[in-house]
């Protein structure tokens, strides 16, 4: 029973890390433009990996999609490419935690379901961390350009969808390291139930041999003592 506990909590951890690592990939807010040392602002300019846009000061937003993936730069394209397989991960992930947890009546017999829900654990954790890398070097290219003191373009901060994928990526990776520490205990388990199961039944299997033994020997007794009769 808590062994199935531990795989629910590692399950409600991993999904609600994918869902925000899902929620992270289409939302606008990468970057937003920075206020410091400017006294009237007139527009605010934000992007995302797919587009960018401004707003000006009675709310109208103006957006403009990348016309082209190959004259972005290129750590744009490395940040698309690891989001996306944070998300087919995350996908894969859940499907196999569904099939190797053990509260679920699919997946064969327990040690096929511990393999799956191993898998799972990994399939996670590598969702994870291509979700924190893809937000760090966002995040890196943003801050660079912000300290720089050459940088005389518009400069930006961090935008509230990198906190969302760095949050998802963290519940991702511990509930992928749950799903794998609990299906080393199973392991265990099995591995003591299977060793124990060897030594009983050698144990009956001797048992059986003496007796046996015995029984092929009394025949002989009871003869000789009738042939002294």
């Amino acid at each position: 029973m808590g062994n199935m506990a531990t795989e629910i909590v590692a399950f409600v951890l991993t999904i609600s890390g994918w869902i925000l690592v899902s929620s992270t990939l289409p939302t606008d807010y990468w970057k937003v433009s920075s206020v410091d040392g400017t006294v009237i602002t007139t527009a605010t300019f934000w992007s995302n990996l797919w587009k960018t846009c401004v707003t000006d000061s009675t709310g109208v937003s103006n957006c403009k999609d990348f016309p082209s993936m190959l004259a972005l730069d290129a750590y744009i394209q490395v940040c698309r490419g690891l989001m996306i397989a944070s998300v087919c991960l995350g996908f894969f992930g859940a499907i196999l935690a569904l099939v190797g947890m053990k509260c679920t009546k699919i997946g064969g017999s327990e040690t096929t379901k511990a393999r799956f829900t191993v898998l799972s654990g990994f399939h996670f954790i590598l969702s994870g961390i291509c979700c924190m890398i893809a937000c760090s070097i966002y995040a890196h290219r943003i801050t660079t350009d912000f300290f720089d003191p050459l940088f005389v373009a518009q400069k930006f901060e961090l935008g509230a969808a990198l906190f969302i994928g760095w949050s998802g990526s963290v519940l991702c990776v511990l509930g992928g390291l749950v799903f794998c520490l609990s299906l080393s205990d199973s392991f265990s388990v099995y591995s003591y139930t299977g060793g124990t199961t060897f030594v009983a039944t050698r144990n009956r299997q001797s048992k059986t041999a003496n007796s046996l033994h015995k029984e092929s020997r009394e025949p002989i007794r009871q003869f000789g003592r009738n042939a002294y009769v």
